[in-house]
Protein backbone atom coordinates (compact mmCIF):
# COMPACT_ATOMS: atom_id res chain seq x y z
CA UNK A 1 0.00 0.00 0.00
CA UNK A 2 1.14 3.09 0.19
CA UNK A 3 1.48 6.39 2.03
CA UNK A 4 0.48 9.77 1.44
CA UNK A 5 3.56 11.74 0.39
CA UNK A 6 2.92 14.86 2.85
CA UNK A 7 3.04 17.46 0.15
CA UNK A 8 4.31 21.20 1.79
CA UNK A 9 0.79 22.72 1.73
CA UNK A 10 2.46 26.01 0.52
CA UNK A 11 3.59 25.52 -3.12
CA UNK A 12 5.52 29.27 -3.04
CA UNK A 13 7.15 31.68 -0.24
CA UNK A 14 7.74 35.01 -1.21
CA UNK A 15 9.09 36.96 1.45
CA UNK A 16 6.39 36.89 4.26
CA UNK A 17 3.91 35.71 1.59
CA UNK A 18 2.71 32.18 0.92
CA UNK A 19 1.02 30.81 -2.20
CA UNK A 20 -0.63 27.64 -0.86
CA UNK A 21 -1.32 24.54 -3.48
CA UNK A 22 -5.18 25.12 -2.57
CA UNK A 23 -5.50 28.90 -3.91
CA UNK A 24 -3.37 27.75 -7.13
CA UNK A 25 -6.31 25.27 -7.98
CA UNK A 26 -8.90 27.67 -7.14
CA UNK A 27 -6.65 29.89 -9.72
CA UNK A 28 -7.04 27.02 -12.16
CA UNK A 29 -10.47 26.51 -11.22
CA UNK A 30 -11.01 29.76 -12.67
CA UNK A 31 -8.70 29.64 -15.75
CA UNK A 32 -10.35 26.65 -17.45
CA UNK A 33 -13.81 28.27 -16.90
CA UNK A 34 -13.18 30.80 -18.93
CA UNK A 35 -11.48 29.08 -21.46
CA UNK A 36 -13.87 26.84 -21.92
CA UNK A 37 -16.92 29.06 -21.46
CA UNK A 38 -15.08 31.12 -23.98
CA UNK A 39 -15.13 28.44 -26.51
CA UNK A 40 -18.98 27.46 -25.62
CA UNK A 41 -20.28 31.23 -26.59
CA UNK A 42 -18.78 30.57 -29.88
CA UNK A 43 -21.25 27.54 -30.30
CA UNK A 44 -24.25 28.77 -32.53
CA UNK A 45 -26.97 28.52 -29.99
CA UNK A 46 -25.37 31.05 -28.19
CA UNK A 47 -23.29 32.62 -30.66
CA UNK A 48 -26.67 33.59 -32.34
CA UNK A 49 -27.89 35.25 -29.14
CA UNK A 50 -25.47 38.06 -28.65
CA UNK A 51 -23.50 35.87 -25.95
CA UNK A 52 -19.83 37.10 -25.72
CA UNK A 53 -16.25 36.96 -24.18
CA UNK A 54 -17.43 39.77 -22.15
CA UNK A 55 -20.29 38.18 -20.45
CA UNK A 56 -18.05 35.28 -19.92
CA UNK A 57 -15.95 37.36 -17.56
CA UNK A 58 -18.68 38.77 -15.85
CA UNK A 59 -20.28 35.46 -15.26
CA UNK A 60 -17.09 34.56 -13.49
CA UNK A 61 -16.86 37.48 -10.83
CA UNK A 62 -20.45 37.12 -10.12
CA UNK A 63 -19.45 32.98 -9.69
CA UNK A 64 -16.32 33.41 -7.77
CA UNK A 65 -18.53 35.41 -5.20
CA UNK A 66 -21.45 32.55 -5.04
CA UNK A 67 -18.71 29.68 -4.46
CA UNK A 68 -16.85 31.67 -1.96
CA UNK A 69 -20.18 32.75 -0.04
CA UNK A 70 -22.46 30.00 -0.85
CA UNK A 71 -19.39 27.61 0.32
CA UNK A 72 -18.37 29.09 3.62
CA UNK A 73 -22.12 29.51 4.51
CA UNK A 74 -22.55 26.12 3.31
CA UNK A 75 -20.48 24.52 5.31
CA UNK A 76 -21.74 26.25 8.09
CA UNK A 77 -25.54 25.99 7.68
CA UNK A 78 -24.93 22.18 6.54
CA UNK A 79 -22.27 20.59 8.68
CA UNK A 80 -21.22 22.89 11.74
CA UNK A 81 -24.65 25.08 12.34
CA UNK A 82 -24.24 24.27 16.83
CA UNK A 83 -20.27 25.26 16.55
CA UNK A 84 -20.80 28.82 14.58
CA UNK A 85 -24.31 29.54 16.41
CA UNK A 86 -21.65 29.69 19.71
CA UNK A 87 -18.65 31.08 17.73
CA UNK A 88 -20.20 33.41 15.69
CA UNK A 89 -16.89 35.38 14.75
CA UNK A 90 -15.26 32.02 13.42
CA UNK A 91 -17.96 32.13 10.65
CA UNK A 92 -15.37 34.55 8.84
CA UNK A 93 -12.30 32.88 9.42
CA UNK A 94 -12.26 30.80 6.38
CA UNK A 95 -8.08 30.42 6.04
CA UNK A 96 -9.32 27.60 8.74
CA UNK A 97 -11.16 25.68 5.86
CA UNK A 98 -14.41 24.48 5.68
CA UNK A 99 -16.67 24.94 2.34
CA UNK A 100 -19.46 22.98 1.26
CA UNK A 101 -19.60 22.16 -2.36
CA UNK A 102 -23.52 22.23 -2.06
CA UNK A 103 -23.47 25.36 -0.52
CA UNK A 104 -21.05 27.10 -2.98
CA UNK A 105 -23.52 25.54 -5.73
CA UNK A 106 -26.77 27.36 -3.98
CA UNK A 107 -24.03 30.16 -4.31
CA UNK A 108 -23.35 30.25 -7.55
CA UNK A 109 -27.22 29.47 -8.26
CA UNK A 110 -28.35 32.98 -6.58
CA UNK A 111 -25.57 35.05 -8.03
CA UNK A 112 -26.65 33.34 -11.45
CA UNK A 113 -30.03 34.56 -11.36
CA UNK A 114 -29.17 37.62 -10.46
CA UNK A 115 -26.61 38.17 -13.59
CA UNK A 116 -29.46 36.76 -15.59
CA UNK A 117 -31.94 39.20 -13.92
CA UNK A 118 -29.44 42.37 -14.16
CA UNK A 119 -28.80 41.13 -17.99
CA UNK A 120 -31.93 40.35 -18.78
CA UNK A 121 -31.37 37.02 -20.06
CA UNK A 122 -32.63 33.58 -19.50
CA UNK A 123 -31.69 32.07 -16.65
CA UNK A 124 -31.82 28.22 -17.57
CA UNK A 125 -29.64 29.48 -20.77
CA UNK A 126 -27.09 30.91 -18.82
CA UNK A 127 -27.12 27.94 -16.16
CA UNK A 128 -26.65 25.70 -19.47
CA UNK A 129 -23.71 27.89 -21.17
CA UNK A 130 -21.91 27.39 -17.39
CA UNK A 131 -22.86 23.49 -16.37
CA UNK A 132 -20.29 21.94 -19.32
CA UNK A 133 -17.47 24.21 -17.54
CA UNK A 134 -17.50 23.32 -13.85
CA UNK A 135 -16.66 19.52 -13.93
CA UNK A 136 -12.86 20.61 -14.36
CA UNK A 137 -13.07 23.35 -11.92
CA UNK A 138 -14.37 20.68 -9.51
CA UNK A 139 -11.55 18.34 -10.61
CA UNK A 140 -8.64 20.88 -9.61
CA UNK A 141 -10.50 21.26 -6.22
CA UNK A 142 -9.83 17.71 -5.58
CA UNK A 143 -6.24 17.58 -6.46
CA UNK A 144 -6.04 20.40 -3.67
CA UNK A 145 -7.59 17.85 -1.19
CA UNK A 146 -5.52 14.99 -2.26
CA UNK A 147 -2.33 17.64 -1.91
CA UNK A 148 -3.47 18.65 1.45
CA UNK A 149 -3.88 15.23 2.62
CA UNK A 150 -7.62 16.11 3.45
CA UNK A 151 -11.14 14.26 3.09
CA UNK A 152 -9.52 11.07 3.13
CA UNK A 153 -11.43 7.65 2.25
CA UNK A 154 -12.98 4.89 4.21
CA UNK A 155 -10.73 2.02 5.49
CA UNK A 156 -9.48 0.38 2.42
CA UNK A 157 -8.83 -3.84 1.84
CA UNK A 158 -5.03 -3.41 2.81
CA UNK A 159 -4.68 -5.73 -0.55
CA UNK A 160 -6.07 -3.15 -2.60
CA UNK A 161 -3.28 -2.05 -4.98
CA UNK A 162 -3.71 2.00 -4.61
CA UNK A 163 -5.04 2.03 -0.65
CA UNK A 164 -3.30 4.42 0.55
CA UNK A 165 -2.20 5.05 4.37
CA UNK A 166 -3.40 9.06 5.22
CA UNK A 167 -0.59 10.12 8.13
CA UNK A 168 -3.39 13.23 8.77
CA UNK A 169 -5.84 10.69 9.75
CA UNK A 170 -4.10 10.07 13.02
CA UNK A 171 -4.12 6.08 12.22
CA UNK A 172 -2.15 4.25 9.80
CA UNK A 173 -5.40 2.22 8.32
CA UNK A 174 -5.17 1.93 4.45
CA UNK A 175 -7.77 4.27 3.13
CA UNK A 176 -9.35 4.91 -0.37
CA UNK A 177 -8.06 7.81 -1.70
CA UNK A 178 -11.48 9.39 -1.84
CA UNK A 179 -10.17 12.75 -3.41
CA UNK A 180 -8.82 11.09 -6.27
CA UNK A 181 -12.04 9.09 -6.76
CA UNK A 182 -13.56 12.55 -6.92
CA UNK A 183 -11.38 14.02 -9.18
CA UNK A 184 -12.26 11.26 -11.67
CA UNK A 185 -15.76 10.74 -11.24
CA UNK A 186 -17.08 13.98 -10.48
CA UNK A 187 -14.63 16.11 -12.35
CA UNK A 188 -13.52 14.68 -15.44
CA UNK A 189 -15.98 12.03 -16.16
CA UNK A 190 -18.67 14.34 -15.79
CA UNK A 191 -16.96 16.92 -17.50
CA UNK A 192 -16.26 14.52 -20.86
CA UNK A 193 -20.10 12.92 -20.55
CA UNK A 194 -21.24 16.62 -20.22
CA UNK A 195 -19.34 18.27 -22.62
CA UNK A 196 -20.32 15.47 -24.85
CA UNK A 197 -24.02 15.72 -24.13
CA UNK A 198 -24.20 20.39 -24.70
CA UNK A 199 -22.25 19.82 -28.24
CA UNK A 200 -25.69 19.66 -29.58
CA UNK A 201 -28.51 21.97 -29.09
CA UNK A 202 -30.63 21.10 -26.59
CA UNK A 203 -33.47 22.25 -24.72
CA UNK A 204 -33.13 25.11 -22.43
CA UNK A 205 -32.21 23.65 -19.16
CA UNK A 206 -31.92 19.90 -20.30
CA UNK A 207 -28.00 20.82 -19.54
CA UNK A 208 -28.15 22.36 -16.53
CA UNK A 209 -30.99 19.51 -15.48
CA UNK A 210 -28.30 16.65 -17.25
CA UNK A 211 -25.06 18.52 -14.82
CA UNK A 212 -27.44 18.24 -11.85
CA UNK A 213 -28.29 14.36 -12.32
CA UNK A 214 -24.68 13.45 -12.73
CA UNK A 215 -23.04 15.36 -10.46
CA UNK A 216 -25.48 13.85 -7.53
CA UNK A 217 -25.18 10.69 -9.09
CA UNK A 218 -21.92 10.53 -8.89
CA UNK A 219 -20.82 12.00 -5.49
CA UNK A 220 -23.73 9.75 -3.61
CA UNK A 221 -21.52 6.81 -5.18
CA UNK A 222 -17.85 8.42 -4.33
CA UNK A 223 -19.95 8.93 -0.72
CA UNK A 224 -19.81 5.23 -0.03
CA UNK A 225 -15.92 5.28 -0.28
CA UNK A 226 -15.61 8.44 1.28
CA UNK A 227 -14.88 9.01 5.54
CA UNK A 228 -17.31 10.78 6.80
CA UNK A 229 -16.80 13.71 8.87
CA UNK A 230 -16.57 12.94 12.32
CA UNK A 231 -18.21 15.38 13.81
CA UNK A 232 -21.58 14.25 11.84
CA UNK A 233 -20.90 10.40 11.10
CA UNK A 234 -23.14 8.35 9.13
CA UNK A 235 -26.93 9.70 9.38
CA UNK A 236 -30.40 8.49 8.36
CA UNK A 237 -29.84 4.83 6.73
CA UNK A 238 -26.26 4.54 7.01
CA UNK A 239 -25.88 7.69 4.54
CA UNK A 240 -23.59 10.34 4.51
CA UNK A 241 -24.49 13.79 4.85
CA UNK A 242 -22.69 14.48 1.10
CA UNK A 243 -25.21 11.57 0.37
CA UNK A 244 -28.58 13.31 1.78
CA UNK A 245 -27.76 16.47 0.13
CA UNK A 246 -26.97 14.77 -3.30
CA UNK A 247 -30.63 13.11 -3.06
CA UNK A 248 -32.16 16.84 -4.12
CA UNK A 249 -29.48 17.46 -6.55
CA UNK A 250 -30.53 14.11 -8.88
CA UNK A 251 -34.46 14.96 -8.11
CA UNK A 252 -34.13 18.48 -9.35
CA UNK A 253 -31.82 17.42 -12.02
CA UNK A 254 -34.88 15.25 -13.50
CA UNK A 255 -37.57 17.29 -12.86
CA UNK A 256 -35.69 20.17 -15.05
CA UNK A 257 -34.50 17.76 -17.84
CA UNK A 258 -38.33 16.58 -17.85
CA UNK A 259 -39.68 19.81 -17.99
CA UNK A 260 -37.42 21.37 -20.22
CA UNK A 261 -37.74 18.76 -22.75
CA UNK A 262 -42.09 19.38 -22.56
CA UNK A 263 -41.83 23.06 -23.12
CA UNK A 264 -39.65 22.55 -25.56
CA UNK A 265 -41.92 19.75 -27.14
CA UNK A 266 -45.02 22.20 -26.72
CA UNK A 267 -43.22 25.17 -28.46
CA UNK A 268 -42.28 23.80 -31.19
Amino acid sequence: MWVHPQFDPVALRLGPLAIHWYGLTYLAAFGLFLWLANLRVRQPQFASRGWTSRDVDDVLFFGVLGVVLGGRLGYVLFYKPSYYLSNPAEIFAVWKGGMAFHGGLLGVIVALALFAGLRKRSFLELTDLVAPCVPTGLAAGRIGNFINGELWGRAADPGLPWAMVFPQSGTLVPRHPSQIYQFLGEGLLLFVLLWLYARKPRATGQVSGVFLIGYGVLRFVVEFFREPDDFLGLRAFNLSQGQWLSLPMVLAGVLVWVWAGRRSGASA
